[in-house]
């Protein structure tokens, strides 16, 4: 079974980790185990601070 979903996210950060946070409407999709495939495309880049 083959679910694809795109969605468009900024890069958080946790600690030192920089981390992108999935949306809680697919945690059904995602439970401990599930293997996904992550393709990230950079769309723009923010100043550090």
């Amino acid at each position: 079974m083959k679910n694809e979903y795109i969605i468009t996210k900024r890069i958080a950060k946790h600690g030192s980790q920089a981390i992108i946070v999935i949306p809680r409407i697919l945690e059904q999709h995602l439970k401990p185990g599930t293997i996904a495939k992550v393709t990230i495309e950079i769309l723009g880049d923010t100043k550090n601070e």
